[in-house]
């Protein structure tokens, strides 16, 4: 029998929601063992004279505990 568990963690990108969500899964893989999936939680832009100038994703990340 596997038990998952989920934590949720934000990441940023100066280019799109799509690296935003790529940079917190490869940030997530080198501290996270045995990570499953994801899910984007929420999605928001940081704003300057009208211009975006960071994507950013909460994620909730699944992965399976140790036996």
């Amino acid at each position: 029998m596997s038990v998952a568990k989920v934590t949720e963690i934000s990441a940023s990108s100066k280019e799109s929601f799509d690296d935003a969500v790529k940079q917190g899964i490869k940030r997530a893989d080198e501290t996270l063992d045995r990570i499953q999936g994801a899910w984007v939680s929420e999605m928001k832009v940081k704003v300057d004279g009208g211009d975006i100038t960071e994507y950013r994703v909460n994620l909730r990340v699944t992965f399976v505990l140790k036996d």
